[in-house]
């Protein structure tokens, strides 16, 4: 009976190793970098990215960006995330609730339409905080000439067992 050399079976050991350990390794190690690259703590000055009101922040479960709308926008439904606006500057209606008018899924749990049927309007401005939760439906109604400008923090929901 052939039985593998001590120096095989160190080569098939090391061999193992490379294979199992070495990507299970550079995976922990790539997930401490990114944690100590993330800053703790994101300011924005005056409810505006340093890097610009298009830029948006990603923090995994949760991120934050700003809208503007000059125009009135299209009815949208967000089934994983809720939605906490703050409206900074300007005036819209907002009607939510209801459902939306010729309905299209756009994207993973993103349904778009041209409007809301049986929602609720309010007039709403800056300084006004909203919170919708996963699956509202909502829409902004901007009058010519006007616009309306807030920050948007977006929490994604946890998936239920």
């Amino acid at each position: 009976m052939n039985l593998p050399s001590s120096s095989a079976k160190l080569r098939s050991l090391r061999a193992l190793c490379v294979k199992v350990f070495l990507p299970s390794a550079l995976l922990f190690t790539a997930t401490i970098l990114k944690a100590q690259t993330t800053p703790p703590v994101t300011i924005w000055p005056h409810g505006i990215s340093p890097q610009g009101v298009t830029h948006k922040d990603n923090f995994g479960n949760h991120g934050l960006s700003i809208t503007v709308h000059n125009t009135s926008g299209i009815a949208e439904v967000h089934q994983a995330t809720a939605d906490v606006m703050i409206v900074q500057s300007g005036e819209a209606t907002l009607i939510y609730g209801g459902e939306v008018v010729d309905a299209k899924q756009t994207a993973p749990n993103e349904v778009r339409g041209p409007s809301i049927r049986n929602g609720t309007s309010v007039h709403v401005s800056a300084g006004d905080v909203i919170h919708f939760a996963a699956g509202v439906p909502h829409q902004w109604i901007v009058e010519p000439g006007k616009q309306i400008t807030y920050l948007v923090v977006h929490i994604e929901e946890l998936t239920k067992p």
